[in-house]
């Protein structure tokens, strides 16, 4: 398996990169974010890289970081989501933005990303929220206003009775919409805990 590639960039677009090492050049494709992050022309350029073989060919797969190729790596280990999809879908999203978006199980979100359907957002769900959440123990709620200090109490109550937090910050904010919560957080936990 080729790690990763260090070279000189010799030519590149929004989705692929030409690296020459040493007199031989590879062309790689990449993501649109690790696009944008491509030194000029002429410039040293390393990349981390995954490569996909194929009967009739060799795919070289390149990322700008190590959490974009770890998305990657678990997109294409989800039926029907081949190396092409799964670059498309890290295209459409930050790695941090796509993880949130799979822990709060936001398929509206999924599926404006390009090639991501209805069944497919709620597959890509399915197969990835536990190990998400795994991953990030300490999930951040957003606290831009809309979810206040005492909802996030809330949350960490739930928890703290053994409760996955994503789980209970998703029914907390449904009870929100609803117009179903109040100010006293043990109200809020009981009605909570009715729905999980």
């Amino acid at each position: 398996m080729i790690n990763s590639i260090q070279g000189t960039v010799k030519a590149k677009s929004a989705t692929n990169v030409v690296i020459d090492i040493g007199g031989i050049s590879l062309e790689i494709t990449i993501s649109v974010p690790t696009g944008n992050l491509l030194p000029d022309i002429g410039k040293r350029l390393d990349l981390r890289t995954y490569l996909n073989v194929r009967e009739d060919a060799l795919e070289l797969y390149g990322f700008s970081g190590e959490s974009e190729l770890e998305l990657f790596k678990m997109l294409i280990k989800i039926s029907k989501i081949g190396p092409k999809l799964a670059m498309g879908i890290i295209s459409g999203a930050s790695p941090d933005e796509f993880k949130r978006r799979i822990i709060t199980g936001d398929v509206a979100s999924l599926k404006t990303i390009p090639g991501i359907g209805p069944k497919m957002a709620k597959r890509i769900i399915v197969e990835l929220k536990e190990r998400l959440v795994e991953q990030t123990d300490d999930y951040d709620i957003p606290n831009d206003g809309d979810f206040p200090d005492y909802l996030i109490d809330a949350v960490g109550a739930l928890t703290s009775l053994g409760f996955n937090r994503s789980d209970a910050f998703r029914v907390l904010k449904k009870m929100q919409k609803e117009g179903k919560v109040s100010g006293k957080i043990e109200d809020m936990v009981k009605m909570a805990l009715a729905e999980l």
